[in-house]
């Protein structure tokens, strides 16, 4: 019964967890000290998180969707990991700018703000639209009860 609200408030955990992970990029955009590596600070490092679903595969979800075998259509997502982005750190000529290497350039972070909004953005409509479907459960759920009076 309460089986498409627990699969929207996974959904919701895990978009706004993903938020939480963009506004920590974004926050650090400009941070050329964000980790001790054998000595040495390092720039902050991008971030991302990977989502998978909470059991079963696509195709399970799919085949049970279309009645081609009994179970459950979903049970939710999870975050099953928030990994760094390997890309190169970019290389900006500051010759002032006190981490600056012998040669004058400076290491600043994988984090490109355009690439982290359209992120947001889409963080921010799923969650708006788990949102929408947890409203429309609900709704369903109250509808069922008044038939019962």
């Amino acid at each position: 019964m309460f089986h498409s609200i627990n699969n929207s408030a996974s959904a919701l955990t895990a978009q706004r967890l993903r938020m939480d992970v963009i506004s920590s990029n974004m926050s650090n955009v400009d941070s050329t000290r964000a980790k001790l590596v054998n000595g040495e600070w390092q720039p902050y490092r991008r971030k991302t998180v990977v989502l998978q679903p909470k059991e079963g595969s696509f195709s399970n979800f799919l085949n049970v969707a279309m009645n081609r075998q009994d179970g459950v259509a979903g049970n939710g997502v999870k975050v099953s990991r928030v990994v760094e982005d390997e890309t190169p750190f970019k290389l900006v000529f500051d010759p002032e700018h006190p981490d600056a290497d012998e040669n004058g350039y400076v290491e600043l972070p994988n984090v490109d703000p355009l690439r982290e909004m359209v992120d947001l953005i889409s963080a921010t409509r799923s969650y708006e639209a788990n949102v929408t479907v947890l409203n429309a459960s609900k709704g369903m759920l109250m509808k069922a009860l008044e038939i019962g009076k």
